[in-house]
């Protein structure tokens, strides 16, 4: 089943301005609240919502690593449960490096994802990591401890493609 995450025209670019913003070194993060419309061939994840992270709503902000305030955790959990979404998660890593989650990332996504499925009634999840050469993605799409590919980013006419640098050296 191929999975894409849709958006309106323009607003990957506004999230990429925040995520990665000018002489900034520090990982910012966004999320989006998203339906997963299904059939037999394709999960698509439609936005309803964007909630662009500013200062505070971290308890650490540096420029390898980010860790939400547990009031930021319950409201976006409150909000992705009001408007029966998913949660599609955003992060940058601002360095030189190619798009790919850290070794950081996966110990909280492995202890994070579960904890969402459950909070929200088993919806799909997604982890996207952007750097300036592009992004990476992981989702949940069936199982909380599984992720598989995201196939790609519908951004208007734009198709984008993730590096998949981080699906194999999930475990």
């Amino acid at each position: 089943m191929k999975a894409i995450l849709k958006l309106e025209s323009g607003a990957l670019d506004e999230l990429m301005a925040h995520l990665l913003p000018a002489g900034s070194e520090e990982e910012q993060a966004a999320f989006l609240f998203a339906r997963a419309i299904r059939n037999d061939h394709q999960v698509a994840f439609e936005v309803s919502e964007t909630k662009k992270l500013g200062r505070g709503d971290f308890t650490v902000q540096q420029d390898d690593y980010l860790e939400l305030t547990d009031e930021t955790r319950a409201t976006l959990i409150k909000r992705a449960h009001d408007l029966d979404t998913s949660l599609v998660e955003l992060h940058s890593h601002p360095g030189p490096w190619p798009a790919g989650f850290s070794y950081a990332d996966r110990l909280g996504l492995k202890e994070t994802v579960p904890h969402m499925w459950w909070r929200l009634k088993k919806r799909p999840y997604l982890a996207i990591v952007v750097a300036k050469s592009g992004f990476d993605a992981l989702l949940w799409l069936d199982n909380p401890k599984i992720p598989r590919p995201l196939d790609g980013i519908v951004a208007g006419s734009r198709i984008l493609k993730p590096t998949n640098f981080s699906l194999g050296g999930w475990g």
